[in-house]
């Protein structure tokens, strides 16, 4: 029995206390709890130094990142081009001083959030070091490898353009066309 474990914890007394018990609210007064929470929550924002908020959204972003590189499926949204627009935002700086804070041209940058330009290796320690490790170099390349992958399996044009240079093809799968 799953709850075998905590009824040998705490007493009948102890678990009937810890119990809540659902409260139907009428629409008034779920609008002015929502009102209330609001208002806590824009409280807790306004006492957030800049640290601490920059703390939170790069745990976010990072966040979001390891779920997407766990994630099986290409999501055509997020591309290292999102995520470095996410990064830059985040900080709020424009992208000129950003671009000069990890020593690259201010043209570059554009190029890689304009999706003109991969990212490379440089780059990416690059970034790995501004974040004060907080977003590892590996995490901005398995997305972008994440990207490559998807471009490898569905770009049927560049099979076409390659099958000519290929004189032999071994005799050993369905695909003998």
């Amino acid at each position: 029995m799953k709850n075998k474990g905590i009824s040998s914890k705490y007493t009948d007394k102890e678990l009937a206390e810890a119990l809540i018990f659902p409260v139907k609210l009428t629409a008034a007064q779920k609008k002015e709890a929502a009102r209330q929470l609001a208002i806590a929550r824009k409280t807790t924002q306004r006492t957030l130094s800049e640290k601490d908020r920059l703390i939170l959204g790069l745990s976010q972003l990072k966040f979001k990142m390891e779920d997407y590189i766990r994630n099986k499926e290409f999501d055509p949204d997020f591309t290292f081009s999102y995520f470095l627009k996410q990064y830059v935002e985040l900080l709020r700086v424009k992208r000129k001083e950003f671009a000069s804070e990890i020593g690259i041209d201010e043209t570059l940058l554009s190029q890689f959030i304009n999706q003109h330009r991969m990212l490379p290796e440089y780059m990416a320690i690059r970034l790995e070091i501004h974040s004060s490790n907080s977003i590892p170099a590996a995490y901005w390349f398995k997305i972008v490898e994440k990207q490559k992958e998807h471009q490898l399996s569905t770009n049927t044009a560049i099979r076409k353009k390659e099958r000519k240079h290929v004189r032999r093809r071994l005799a050993i799968g369905d695909d003998q066309q």
